[in-house]
């Protein structure tokens, strides 16, 4: 009888135990987590603006790193023939852009693939002298088809301030009417 009591006071220890120690255990990797995590979460301040949201994607978001950036213009953010482009670029994006600006057709990736330029296409890339704006200028108009594009920083080094800085662009149809229009705007976060 004796014995059995033991017994019965090891396995109600051994199931105490378990209870107690379980939810220690289930959580540890929940705070080892990574905390380098990427929200998904744009912020603006006025959304009823014209704003237009567009998709890009940068290899390296720390301050002073060496980065690609790729701004993408897909099919859906094109409605004719694009001409002419115009990247707005903000004043706290302090990083040198001669000779590192390219356009290209992109293959834009996920879980899958890389993200990487299939096709450069040849245009002219002209920086105004303050860095505030570029254009770029395809030698053939940009079609509006299924293949997405992508204006492509190459190799800068990210700026020294952290923050969000927002890009806007604007593109000349091959249309009549041959003021810019609006096509969006990209928000990269450098931490």
């Amino acid at each position: 009888m004796m014995f059995n009591k033991q017994k019965k006071l090891i396995l109600n220890l051994k199931i105490l135990k378990l209870l107690f120690f379980s939810p220690l255990l289930i959580s540890i990797p929940f705070y080892l987590g990574n905390s380098d995590a990427k929200a998904g979460l744009e912020f603006q301040w006025d959304q009823d603006s014209g704003y237009r949201r567009l998709k890009w994607f940068q290899k390296e978001n720390k301050k002073r790193f060496r980065n690609t950036i790729f701004f993408f213009l897909r099919p859906s953010d094109r409605q004719a023939n694009l001409l002419k482009i115009t990247l707005n670029i903000p004043k706290t994006f302090d990083s040198t852009l001669k000779d590192k600006v390219s356009f290209c057709k992109v293959k834009i990736g996920g879980f899958e693939g890389r993200t990487k330029c299939i096709e450069d296409i040849p245009a002219d890339v002209d920086i105004n002298e303050d860095n505030s704006s570029l254009d770029i200028y395809p030698y053939s108009p940009i079609p509006s088809n299924k293949d997405s594009y992508a204006i492509v920083f190459k190799k800068i080094s990210n700026p020294k301030k952290s923050g969000l800085k927002q890009f806007h662009s604007y593109g000349q149809y091959a249309q009549k009417n041959t003021s810019s229009r609006y096509l969006g705007s990209w928000t990269i976060v450098i931490d």
